[in-house]
């Protein structure tokens, strides 16, 4: 067999393990072990093996990500998700479908101190999915806003699957941000105008709530300001580059971590129980690193991406053309795999497609307008059926309403998600605008 084979075969067997339910990270080790050992010999691997590992995790940059999970449990801790919907409820949940939207705009907040879409959806849904009940919304529209509104957490910065994308593409991660950071407004806006439109059709499926006075709402307000402080400081600074983003999610997590013991939601117990799910997060995390490690350290042996770049540059398709076929496969690949793991798994394969491209922008604009595609397409994968990661965190905690039903209630939140990634690749200028005005 030809080196391009095996890695064929490879990638074959890959997806075979993960279809077996084996974790993603021991599967790409496994793989990318076995593809470097038949490549070149056992010996060669023993001597990647002990150095790759060090060189790997003594990334600087790869420390922003445990501050900001850590960041994330202190603000559930904190309290500040049920703090952000009362919020946005008390300005929203006198409209049609309004508290619906607060629980979408909760979900856009907790998103820019979070970095996660599951745990902004699992945080915002045992605060919201109670008065969404409450008020009698339908299971679908309830359960579908707060499974879209969750992978809001993945897109406004802070995100732990941007950061991995920029490190895999050699990207600046203060200029992703920066793209993101529209893009996220976009899915935000476009989430509410979905509501908008879904309760003008079905009016009976998103009831009206009490209309909140001045008083309360001012009140719902100044509880945000732990939110809109710490964002402010730590995304504006980073933007403007007073913090590195590591220093920028250091200062967040303290700051944060502050904020919880001072509205008393941090205790020892409870501190001690975040530094074990941060600590168990980063674990899986640096696991997956380490597999994707090897299994393209095998392909870059196997010349697979840069052979695969030029027979489809010398294909007479046009760039367009490949680029779509990547996202259906992300789209596809979404059914069966999480965020994290198919950024790793297809970057390496697709970046230098997509490099080798007449896109007609520099490289580096290039990395910041397909990896903010890439991650809302990855995103999308979170609530497309027949498996979505999103959805079923959701419809497991709520006790009334069916899978079927969650899943018909996410289909208008994809169809305001496939328009933004049309406007995205139409117009890049709304991913670039931000990092060109900041330069």
């Amino acid at each position: 067999m030809t080196s391009f084979e095996i890695a064929l075969s490879a990638i074959g067997i890959l997806l075979g393990l993960l279809a077996l339910r084996i974790p993603v990270g021991v599967a790409m080790l496994l793989v990318g072990m076995g593809g470097y050992a038949a490549l070149s010999g056992f010996d060669p691997l023993l001597n990647y093996a002990k150095t790759a590992p060090y060189y790997r995790f003594s990334t600087y940059d790869l420390s922003v990500i445990p501050m900001f999970l850590l960041m994330s449990q202190f603000a559930t801790k904190a309290g500040l998700s049920a703090a952000l919907f009362t919020s946005a409820n008390a300005y929203l949940g006198h409209r049609k479908g309004g508290v619906a939207m607060a629980a979408v705009g909760g979900c856009a907040g907790f998103g820019a101190i979070c970095g996660s879409s599951l745990a902004t959806a699992a945080t915002m849904a045992q605060v919201a999915l109670p008065e969404l009940e409450r008020y009698k919304y339908s299971g679908a529209l309830a359960t579908g806003a707060l499974a879209a509104g969750g992978t809001l957490g993945i897109l406004i910065p802070p995100s732990v699957v941007l950061v991995i994308f920029a490190i895999a593409v050699e990207a600046n991660i203060v200029t992703m941000f920066q793209a993101a950071f529209i893009p996220g407004l976009l899915a935000a806006a476009g989430y509410l105008l979905t509501i908008a439109i879904y309760v003008r059709i079905k009016p009976e499926a998103g009831p009206v709530g009490p209309k909140a006075d001045k008083a309360a709402r001012r009140r719902a307000l100044v509880e945000t300001w732990p939110v809109i402080v710490i964002f402010t400081v730590v995304i504006g600074g980073i933007y403007l580059g007073v913090f590195t983003p590591t220093e920028g999610a250091a200062f967040g997590a303290l700051g944060t971590g502050i904020i919880a013991v001072w509205r008393g939601g941090l205790r020892w117990d409870g501190f001690l129980e975040c530094i074990k799910g941060t600590a168990s997060a980063t674990a899986m995390i640096f696991l997956i690193l380490l597999g994707a490690d090897f299994f393209n350290a095998f392909l870059g042996l196997s010349r697979m991406p840069l052979e695969l770049a030029q027979v489809i540059g010398e294909s007479g398709l046009a760039p367009m053309a490949i680029l779509m076929i990547m996202l259906l496969l992300y789209l596809l690949l979404g059914c069966v795999m999480d965020s994290l793991a198919m950024i790793l798994l297809t970057v390496p394969i697709f970046w230098p497609i997509i490099a080798g491209l007449d896109f007609g922008m520099p490289e580096d604009d290039l990395k910041m307008w397909f990896g903010i595609i890439v991650l809302i397409v990855v995103e999308v994968g979170l609530i497309t059926p027949p498996v979505g990661l999103n959805v079923f965190v959701i419809n497991s905690m709520s006790k009334t309403v069916k899978l079927k039903e969650t899943f018909i209630g996410v289909l208008p939140f994809l169809a305001s998600d496939f328009v933004r990634v049309g406007l995205l690749i139409l117009f890049p200028g709304l991913t670039l605008w931000l990092p060109q005005l900041l330069k």
